[in-house]
């Protein structure tokens, strides 16, 4: 069996981080993005390969994740030639393979049992089985409206909230045969969501839903993004490197060294052979990468900041995100909101955030 992650979006939403970091390899933590998705997949024994769907800076991702070569699933890379979109990716990715396959949108982070997926489509004998998560405010997604033997019935793109039937959306995980893929336009882009699955229910042939209850999140903004190093460290998403650690445990790498003054407060991330000089603190829900170092005085405030950066002497972040190879000047105040890409300079005694 087949796994094929659709790698190959821009990250817009998250720009400027990903100007020069494709999405797939933005940091988590030491980590990068897509080895999350990798892991979940290697929960399938029956899965001997994953195939990342690649358009965005192709060679920057194979660099990072490289062939597998731990025993698990080997990895593979198709490069599309022009964006394809859902549909074609898929397609263009499966190549005249005819086993089942298993989907994985670029932006997922979830702990689904995905063994218990490929059960339930084995057993209904479907053509295709897409994962459904509940959310809070159905009228802002477009919801996937089953009946109650749970075959999908119809798609409902952001109803109005006289009517909205039902509160799942699209979590954005499939299994699929691709006997059906010849519906799909070859070398053309197209969408799964909006062609070929809405195909499938016309023709009433076997589409059902896997119900999800569990942890699901979305990483493509800032906010979202912030938000899932939180519930990793609020152990709501059970993940490296947080997972065997209490609750408000401070992670700290190889060789961090922190100076008589400094202070470290959990939860949160330090990377290897990061610096804290004296005076210099490192509060709740930071995250500080490797090979970075905070001069006397500096303040990392709910932040991230990713590795080889530098945060001069009283400088402050606070719930924002900075890039690789930043410099942050003397006395700068960093507030909410605010993202700097990769090897920004922010000068002395400066001030950025809304409001300010």
């Amino acid at each position: 069996m087949k796994a094929i992650l659709l790698a190959g979006g821009k990250g817009t939403r998250l720009r400027p981080l990903t100007l020069h970091t494709p999405k797939p390899i933005v940091p988590v933590f030491d980590r990068a993005f897509l080895n999350y998705q990798i892991d979940l997949v290697r929960t399938v024994p029956e899965i001997d390969e994953i195939v990342l769907s690649l358009n965005y800076q192709p060679r920057r991702i194979q660099e990072v994740l490289g062939e597998g070569g731990d025993g698990g699933p080997r990895i593979s890379y198709v490069v599309e030639p022009s964006p394809l979109g859902t549909g074609g990716a898929i397609k263009y990715a499966t190549g005249a393979d005819t086993g089942t396959v298993v989907v994985f949108n670029g932006d997922v982070m979830t702990q689904v049992n995905l063994g218990d997926v490929v059960r339930l489509h084995r057993e209904r004998r479907a053509k295709a089985t897409i994962v459904l998560t509940p959310v809070d405010n159905p009228s802002e997604y477009g919801l996937v409206e089953t009946d109650a033997d749970g075959n999908v019935r119809r798609f409902l793109e952001k109803p109005g909230p006289n009517d909205v039937t039902c509160d799942t959306i699209n979590a954005g995980i499939y299994v699929l045969e691709p006997e059906t893929f010849d519906r799909i336009p070859k070398d053309t882009a197209s969408s799964i969501e909006r062609a070929f699955f809405p195909s499938l229910v016309e023709r009433q042939e076997a589409f059902v839903a896997f119900v999800y209850h569990g942890y699901w999140i979305d990483i493509g903004t800032p906010e979202k993004y912030l938000q899932v190093h939180r519930d990793i460290m609020d152990r709501r998403f059970l993940a490296e490197p947080f997972a065997a650690q209490p609750r408000g445990a401070q992670v700290l790498g190889r060789d961090v060294r922190i100076e008589d003054g400094a202070s470290v407060e959990g939860p949160c991330y330090v990377g290897d052979r990061t610096v804290l000089k004296a005076g210099a603190r490192v509060l709740p829900y930071s995250v500080v990468g490797r090979d970075c170092i905070l001069e006397e005085g500096a303040v990392i405030d709910a932040s991230i900041v990713w590795p080889n950066g530098r945060v001069s002497r009283d400088a402050a972040l606070r719930n924002a995100i900075v890039g690789r190879h930043c410099h942050i000047g003397r006395d700068v105040v960093v507030e909410a909101g605010t993202i700097l890409g990769d090897k920004s300079s922010v000068t002395d005694h400066s001030r950025l955030g809304a409001g300010l």
